[in-house]
This record gives structure tokens, C-alpha cells and sequence, in this order.
């Protein structure tokens, strides 16, 4: 399955405990079809102290979602929309909302 989404893009979270809520894609792990959301899915991990200068502690950090769980978030509609590729005049491919044709 080629994965269609790429880091930066703002996605919104279709099922799940976090339902609704939308952010930047900061990482993609194509191997296992997983997307990391920014302040998404939100989850703590204890840190062993590794030198004086990084102490340990419990930090918070976000926890991956399945890509299939995801789409894609058109500005315009304020809802996750499906996409189609088109190639504009300068012969640059620009991703463009399914609703209501405008770019993404």
C-alpha cells in the first residue's frame, strides 16, 4: 500500500479514543502504516537519566495511529476529505479536495 499522506500535512483523526481532533503529521513509520500527530494520541514514557545535562524524569509524547484512521483535513470544508492529484499549468502536481475542488 503506498502511503499518500507526507509529514507537515494537517490531518484529523476519523476513529478512535481521539476522534475529531486534528494536527500536523510530525512522523510516518511507512513499515508499519503508523502516523505520528502532533498533541495526538498523547502518551507518557519514563526516561532514564542519561548525562548531567539530560536528567530523566516522565515526559509526555505522542503515540502513533494508524494511517488508515487518519484523513487527509481540506481548510476549506473544515472536515477530512478524500484527494485527487492533478498536474497545474507549471506542470507541478497539486492535491486537490474531492467536495469542493479546492487545493490542499
Amino acid at each position: 500500500m503506498t502511503i499518500k499522506l507526507k509529514k507537515n500535512d494537517n490531518v484529523m483523526v476519523l476513529t478512535g479514543k481521539e476522534k475529531g481532533k486534528n494536527g500536523k503529521i510530525i512522523r510516518i513509520d511507512s513499515e508499519k502504516n503508523r502516523v505520528y500527530i502532533e498533541k495526538v494520541n498523547m502518551i507518557k514514557r519514563h526516561i532514564k537519566p542519561r548525562s548531567a545535562q539530560e536528567p530523566g524524569g516522565i515526559i509526555d509524547k505522542e503515540g502513533p495511529v494508524n494511517i488508515s484512521n487518519v484523513g487527509i483535513y481540506c481548510p476549506k470544508c473544515k472536515k477530512p476529505v478524500r484527494f485527487s492529484v492533478n498536474i497545474d499549468d507549471k506542470g507541478k502536481k497539486v492535491r486537490i479536495c474531492k467536495k469542493c475542488g479546492s487545493g490542499i
